[in-house]
């Protein structure tokens, strides 16, 4: 809900005495700025000092990257995590909180007759007392509840169906798979409220460039100094080193060489020392006679080979 049409709504609301008559009493107000406020159908909200005043039932959803604080008149407030929606209803100064999914921590004075429900559990009050209350509720369900402070009151926990129950004592923290009541872990360490605020970090980029390192980024010279073995040529990461250039008038050594391969040589021929003597044009070698093959195998396997090395 946008601020100008808080705005709108209640210089409606003050202009009009009939309306101001009707409207009844704030239980509570939030800042406009962390949350978004939504309430009941023809319902308008009064805005003072970027807060709007929650009257009857409202609709809390905290913005993104940030924790809307529902300061109650009565005392104490609700803390609606980033990216929560918590429904709230108050009657003759009695409250209803109705959780979906996310997570908030409630501290207030609460009364025996407060109410907290998720989409599967209920949470009564035995009797009146500080209430510091933190619950979590995933999208699978899980409840995590911790009913913190020796003097809290006891939390009587049924489920939607009315036939398990639980009691959750003071100083219990405890975690509901699924939402199940039978199914409960007594001892969980996860804390159930809202997260702590996100540091902001690097990107994986910088922390390539950094090595992990959260101070001044690292200068290439830094870097060469520290790791001063140059980066795998072979791999194709960096570019070969410059070629050497060439002094003007400088003779250098070039050997010639070519391969010559005759297949009517005799076998016990030595290979002619090329590399000593200037290389010269060869002239192409004779095709050979034809030679009337004799059979057997072994005159085929000699066939065999002459072709593959003849051409």
């Amino acid at each position: 809900m946008k601020a100008g049409w808080l705005v709108a709504w209640g210089l409606l609301g003050a202009g009009t005495a009939g309306y101001a008559q009707s409207t009844p009493k704030p239980f509570g107000t939030v800042a406009v700025d962390d949350a978004t406020i939504v309430g009941a159908p023809n319902e308008a909200f009064q805005l003072a000092a970027g807060r709007a005043q929650l009257s009857h039932a409202a609709t809390v959803t905290a913005k993104p990257g940030h924790n809307a604080d529902v300061a109650l008149t009565r005392g104490g407030s609700v803390l609606v995590c980033q990216s929560t929606a918590l429904h709230l209803t108050s009657s003759n100064d009695n409250l209803l909180l109705a959780l979906d999914r996310g997570a908030m921590e409630i501290r207030m004075k609460a009364s025996s007759s407060d109410v907290v429900i998720t989409p599967d559990l209920r949470f009564t009050l035995s009797a009146a007392g500080p209430l510091d209350l933190q619950m979590r509720v995933t999208f699978n369900g899980d409840t995590c509840v911790e009913n913190r402070g020796r003097k809290a009151p006891v939390l009587s926990i049924t489920d939607s169906f009315g036939e398990t129950a639980y009691l959750l004592k003071p100083g219990q923290h405890v975690m509901f798979e699924h939402g199940n009541l039978r199914t409960v872990m007594d001892r969980e360490t996860t804390p159930c409220g809202c997260p702590p605020p996100e540091k902001p970090g690097m990107s994986l980029a910088e922390a390539v460039l950094r090595g992990g390192q959260t101070g001044t980024p690292i200068t290439p010279q830094q870097a060469a100094e520290i790791h001063p073995f140059p980066v795998a040529q072979s791999d194709g990461l960096a570019a070969p080193p410059p070629a050497v250039p060439e002094t003007p008038g400088e003779r250098h050594v070039q050997v010639a060489s070519t391969l010559v391969f005759d297949p009517n040589a005799p076998s016990d021929a030595k290979p002619a020392d090329t590399a000593a003597a200037p290389a010269e044009p060869v002239a192409a070698a004779p095709p050979p006679a034809k030679v009337q093959h004799k059979g057997g195998p072994f005159a085929a396997i000699g066939r065999f080979f002459k072709h593959l090395f003849v051409r």
